[in-house]
């Protein structure tokens, strides 16, 4: 399957909206085939399981979609006729689409026409090649050609794609998961014996964004008081992005703060795979949370029947429900930073934040409560809603810290 003959296939559209429009799904007209429509059925019927969590339902909506449209478009197959070799035709295809088949930025799948219905988005593609926050700053721009599958992207075409194949057998459509055929799936990925580094915050990056959202909120407490908080609750509380948001099944209110029957804090919150957790409030992050109350007009702390969003919108009514939004909040913290540190001649640590992402703040949060605050590996594990202590261990420095020193001697003689 050369370069040339790919780039003959037709540009595919997309397939699935958002969940609460996926019951409206519809084959395009170029798709008219029965097998087609029993496909495109079966997936939705398989999508439909997962509406609890908005981050799961994008991961599934998404590799059904291009494992649909390979079968279509490339092999002309029913998703449910694939065999063992199809799929490893399938996996080398993801490898290296058709350029006509690789964006260069991420695009809304749907949008509204000028009568207010939701129809494909032209300019939406299956595959997206990007670039770091950096070299984008720089005016460096994603090349479609330089399009590469990360191995953590492989890993979940290989995981998603083997699910539904499961649910398939187990609803008798098919007879046997053709992924499971598949016996050195090893070779497909990349062999590493070294710890995937946590990307963090240095000590004195973490002061000078705590400096730039001071500063922020005294220029503009309107605006950025809501700042200073987010960045208590990222940090303070570990808490991830899609944590801060509304969801269709989870709205984050000040109520979620509450103090229990021993008069401890506990903050409550749905993390990953739709799981509730409690997190400890720290007397920093009470203290945090007094202050933007007060600066909202509303009692220092939160009865417990408080439904007031947690992170409210500036304009209009009701919570964020954008995660893009908290980003560009928290990117408008990190420039300043930068700039600040600049400023003091401190250029490798500017460079460095350049390439800081919302979730640093959780990392950062994590790590300094085991290797500077000595917190108990496994309160942190349950604060963070890890499932195991395995994953928090990941944060621990001192083991590598021993390993360096024990070596930084070593000597020819």
């Amino acid at each position: 399957m050369t370069a040339t003959k790919r780039q003959k296939y037709p540009t595919p559209t997309p397939l699935f909206d958002t969940f609460k429009n996926l019951r409206d799904s519809v084959l395009p007209a170029s798709y008219q085939e029965s097998y087609q429509r029993h496909d495109l059925a079966k997936a939705i019927a398989f999508l439909n399981q997962y509406s609890g969590s908005d981050g799961t339902f994008r991961a599934y909506r998404r590799e059904l979609e291009r494992l649909l449209h390979w079968c279509w478009l490339v092999v002309n197959k029913s998703i449910l006729s694939l065999e063992r070799q199809d799929i490893e035709h399938y996996i080398l295809f993801c490898q290296k689409p058709p350029a006509a088949w690789i964006g260069t930025h991420v695009v809304p799948r749907f949008k509204k026409n000028a009568d207010g219905e939701r129809i494909p988005n032209p300019k939406w593609r299956m595959f997206v090649a990007t670039t770091s926050k950096a070299n984008a700053k720089l005016g460096i721009k994603a090349i479609a050609k330089q399009y590469r599958l990360s191995d953590k992207s492989l890993r979940e075409i290989f995981t998603i794609t083997s699910s539904f194949y499961t649910y398939c057998v187990n609803d008798k459509s098919i007879s046997i998961n053709p992924v499971l055929l598949i016996r050195q799936k090893s070779k497909y990925f990349r062999t590493s014996q070294i710890s995937k580094q946590v990307m963090k915050l240095s000590d004195k990056q973490w002061q000078y964004c705590l400096a730039a959202a001071e500063q922020l909120a005294k220029a503009d407490p309107k605006h950025h008081e809501r700042t200073v908080f987010m960045l208590n609750l990222l940090y303070l509380l570990y808490l991830r992005i899609s944590e801060l948001v509304a969801k269709p099944k989870w709205t984050p209110v000040m109520s979620h703060f509450f103090q229990d029957a021993q008069e401890f804090w506990w903050f409550i919150t749905t993390g990953k795979g739709n799981k509730e957790r409690l997190v400890t409030v720290s007397d920093t992050m009470l203290e945090a949370l007094k202050r933007y109350r007060c600066h909202l007009d509303l009692t220092p702390l939160p009865k417990r029947n408080d439904d007031f969003p947690l992170i409210p919108k500036l304009r209009g009514q009701g919570p964020i429900t954008s995660e893009r939004d908290i980003r560009h909040i928290m990117q408008l913290c990190f420039d300043k930073a930068c700039a600040s540190l600049r400023e003091k001649n401190l250029d490798d640590e500017a460079d460095s934040l350049e390439y800081a992402t919302v979730h640093w703040l959780r990392h950062t949060g994590i790590s300094d409560d085991i290797n500077k605050r000595q917190r108990p590996m496994a309160h942190v594990r349950d604060d963070a809603g890890h499932n195991s202590i395995l994953t928090t261990d990941k944060y621990n420095d001192a083991a590598l810290k021993e390993r360096y020193l024990s070596g930084k001697t070593k000597s020819v003689t």
